[in-house]
């Protein structure tokens, strides 16, 4: 996990060169279509990258986004009508039965589909009207790093050609230089708050809400560590009911309109006693964890990648191996 980890940047890299002239071409071909709904089709990880990828494509282009239940097409088998609507299918290994039967039931109803897909091989990709492969290479550790990363980039670049937003295109060609920084930023100070912890909340909002979910995930997986993921509005709808005092909360935050309300929830949790861990906030009371500054769409990809750091090495001190969680395989086969 640690060695594919710190391969996200090489990836991402790789990933822009290749599908520079594709995206280009994606974005203008979108701009023609002019879909009227996105539709997005994961599981795991890549569902928290779809998320990502929602809330870009809702603040950046304004076109509604929704998440796609694999299960209405797998297993209902019931008809949608999504024409004139774009289908973006992420996974790394292309072959969940689940988003196959979903991808073919969206191609059969006149939807455009897009595979952000590992694996360029796979059945996804050959399925796809567009396959923009994310270009991580071997993926052994079951839990995914690298490829989660290379599928943010990704939807990241795909909103700047679509959009024609030359400053986040421009942050996106900054990003594997960017991710090497990233990993180098040391997050171990976190290890001990969590070392013992049996719960934890993951608190962010707005384009960060997706790698508050991955970072919820891998610290389930791979670090036995019981955690869920809330955006910092939902968190007093109810959540909020069980943080006591001592209750571990990691905070992950980017320098955008949802910036002020995150800082406000920490501020709030720390005074109350919680222990609280921040990622682009500064809260008194509050561990701070060192984040870089870069354009705020892009933010959420970089603590990604810091925080990738921190789950190896508090997965190794909980006595856990990273690399084999108990029960889970690194290809899920979801019907």
């Amino acid at each position: 996990m640690y060695r594919e980890a710190a391969e996200a940047a090489g990836a991402v890299r790789a990933q822009i060169e290749r599908n520079g002239e594709a995206m280009r071409d994606l974005g203008a071909a979108l701009r023609r279509l002019a879909p009227r709904a996105v539709v997005t089709c994961a599981r795991g990880s890549s569902d928290h990258a779809a998320t990502y990828g929602r809330y870009l494509v809702e603040t950046r282009l304004g076109v509604l986004t929704a998440s796609a239940a694999p299960s209405v097409a797998s297993v209902y088998r019931a008809q949608q009508d999504l024409r004139d609507c774009l289908f973006i299918a992420i996974s790394q290994s292309g072959a969940g039965p689940d988003i196959l039967a979903a991808v073919e039931a969206a191609r059969e109803s006149g939807a455009r589909i897009v595979a952000l897909v590992n694996d360029e091989d796979s059945p996804l990709a050959a399925a796809a009207h567009h396959c923009l492969p994310l270009c991580a290479g071997r993926e052994e550790s079951v839990a995914a790093t690298k490829s989660y990363i290379a599928s943010l980039a990704a939807l990241a670049h795909l909103v700047a050609e679509w959009a024609g937003d030359e400053a986040l295109l421009g942050a996106v060609r900054s990003l594997p230089t960017q991710l090497e920084q990233a990993w180098r930023l040391s997050w171990e100070p976190g290890v001990e708050p969590l070392r013992d912890a049996s719960h934890l909340y993951v608190i962010a909002r707005g384009v960060g809400l997706g790698v508050a979910q991955e970072a919820a995930l891998k610290c389930k997986e791979a670090c036995g560590l019981h955690a869920e993921s809330f955006s910092a509005a939902e968190v007093r709808h109810g959540p909020e009911a069980l943080l006591r005092a001592g209750f571990p909360v990691l905070v992950l935050a980017q320098d955008d309109e949802t910036r002020a309300g995150v800082e406000a929830m920490a501020r709030e949790l720390a005074a109350r006693g919680a222990r609280v861990l921040c990622a682009g906030v500064k809260v008194t009371g509050a561990l701070e964890l060192p984040a870089l500054a870069a354009h705020p769409a892009v933010q959420p990809i970089l603590l990604g990648q810091s925080f990738y750091r921190l789950a190896n090495s508090l997965a190794v001190a909980r006595g856990y191996d990273p690399d084999h969680p108990p029960h889970l395989h690194k290809v899920t086969r979801t019907l």
